[in-house]
């Protein structure tokens, strides 16, 4: 019989991300917020759902799950998009500053060849707002961001 999945004190640290939140992220969403809200499946898995229009003015959503696989050592999770076909897989560690969660990931590449590795940061600012940042590797081994979105707890 499997074994049950505990809360470990990593999962404790993605209790950050549960709430109701404004997405804001000029670059991708026209300037028009988002929304997101974020639960807890029992503390060992989260999910983000996420809502709102693309520049093209088109109704969007997006899903992130996100949990700590103690076997792997690893965060672990996932990314879906109405806007695209393609199902990114993460896998990851908090840095040592102990507020970002480095998520890395392999999708399809901007210039439309192949596929290219990607580095997603969550980044704990405070209680009530944190920063994704998209970053793509480039061929030099360093990561040039493409992308940054506001997140900020709704009171």
């Amino acid at each position: 019989m499997m074994k049950t999945a505990e809360v470990l004190n990593e999962h404790s640290f993605l209790e950050g991300l549960i709430g109701d939140w404004t997405v804001t992220a000029p670059d991708m969403s026209g300037g028009e917020p988002w929304t997101e809200t974020v639960r807890s499946l029992h503390g060992i898995w989260f999910v983000a759902e996420g809502t709102g229009r693309m520049p093209d003015g088109k109704e969007a959503t997006s899903i992130l799950t996100l949990g700590y696989n103690a076997t792997k050592g690893k965060y672990v999770g996932s990314w879906i998009g109405s806007m695209m076909d393609y199902m990114w897989v993460y896998e990851g560690e908090v840095d040592a500053s102990g507020n970002v969660l480095d998520l890395y990931t392999t999708g399809p590449d901007f210039n439309g060849e192949g596929l290219a590795d990607y580095r997603e940061q969550i980044i704990f600012v405070d209680a009530d707002h944190r920063t994704f940042v998209s970053s793509a590797k480039q061929p030099d081994g360093s990561w040039k961001q493409f992308m940054e979105a506001h997140y900020a707890r709704r009171i």
